[in-house]
């Protein structure tokens, strides 16, 4: 999704593709095939490169290193990436900040998991540190049984992080850009809906969030993106905690355009993926104002239709507004294969716009057509 970013502004996006048939291939002029893993592939698809950045935030921190000591440019560098790798690395980073945390601690035998639980209250959340995503990696261990039962987590990784078990009304985004040169611009925070641990919907801005706290979850992303030494675009996952101050914790971080910034594709005047190829090129920001009082994205996820063409029709008519975009990926349950994107005006109802989302995404997921098609 960044390659029309980058054609419209006219640079050439060359990517590391991990297969052949993924649909970055057909995206861009170059898109050799290797794995990130390995630092002779990285190093000869780093040369000749002006910047090196990514789409997701495990290539090895170590080949990172070693590609900057052989002056690749590298944005962002790895002492800011390893706390969007790491979530011990980013628990403590916040926590020095003195920015809103859950209660945490790092784990590595079931006995200090069940200390955390009779201290801070079961359930707790235990957490693998790396390469989780979209609810994997996660569990919810409600007693001292369900901790004897994830022991074995630890033969994977140690230590783990544990969580107290967070009370909250919704998910929110707090997604912000910054340059190398300091320059930093955030977008309104957006509401983030999550079925089954996927990110399904996100309504920006949020729906009926009090002044302050959006104020301060932006203010909080704008700090931590500088205090870390970020560059491009950041996501700070956020709780909203009413009752409990400041009204908002921190749940993640993400150092790349981010599936709850999609939005801003069709919905902002500059859309994450313009904002990161500026920012990581070091060059100035563009506006990041909502292009409309609602804007909702809605995913879709592989379900019945493997022919999403064949769909069109009955969805782009069902909805004149709406922007489609496919991500060229092969139809497997669960999987994210696109988004739509829907602006309303002032005068419409949320649920209503809402509405109008999810009918298209459906209409694309599961083929279903008007009648009389």
């Amino acid at each position: 999704m960044m390659a029309p970013a980058a054609v419209a502004l006219g640079f050439e996006l060359r990517v590391l593709a991990e297969a052949p048939d993924v649909s970055a291939v057909a995206a861009v002029a170059q898109a050799p095939v290797g794995d990130y893993r390995d630092l002779d592939t990285l190093r000869a698809f780093a040369r000749g490169v002006d910047v090196l950045t990514f789409d997701h935030e495990h290539v090895p921190n170590e080949h990172l290193l070693t590609l900057i000591a052989e002056g690749v440019n590298v944005q962002p560098r790895p002492a800011a990436l390893i706390n969007a790798q790491d979530k011990l690395v980013m628990r403590a980073a916040i926590e020095r900040l003195g920015l809103p945390n859950p209660a945490w601690a790092a784990v590595a035998s079931v006995a200090e998991i069940t200390a955390f639980g009779d201290v801070h209250g079961w359930p707790v959340v235990l957490k693998m540190p790396r390469g989780g995503y979209d609810g994997k990696g996660v569990k919810i261990l409600a007693s001292e049984a369900d901790a004897v039962a994830a022991a074995d987590w630890f033969e994977a990784m140690s230590p783990l992080l544990v969580e107290e078990m967070v009370t909250f009304s919704r998910e929110l985004s707090a997604l912000v850009a910054r340059t190398p040169g300091g320059e930093a611009r955030a977008w309104p925070v957006a509401e983030s809906i999550q079925v089954d641990g996927v990110c399904d919907e996100v309504i920006a801005p949020a729906p009926g969030i009090p002044a302050e706290v959006a104020e301060q979850a932006q203010a909080a992303a704008l700090r931590i993106a500088s205090e870390l030494g970020v560059t491009g675009v950041m996501a700070a996952e956020l709780f909203q905690t009413p009752g409990r101050a400041p009204g908002y914790l921190i749940n993640e971080l993400a150092m790349r355009p981010h599936n709850t910034g999609h939005w801003t594709m069709d919905g902002a005047v500059t859309s994450q993926f313009e904002q990161h190829l500026r920012a990581v090129l070091d060059l100035p920001l563009g506006a990041t104002d909502a292009l409309g009082a609602i804007v909702v994205m809605k995913n879709f996820l592989g379900g019945a239709n493997q022919d999403l063409f064949s769909a069109y029709t009955a969805a782009l008519a069902s909805e004149p507004t709406v922007k489609v975009h496919n991500y060229g990926k092969s139809v497997r349950p669960g999987r994210k294969i696109g988004h739509v994107n829907v602006i309303g005006s002032k005068n419409d109802d949320v649920a209503r716009v809402r509405a109008r989302a999810t009918t298209v995404a459906n209409i694309i997921r599961d083929g279903h057509q008007l009648d009389g098609q």
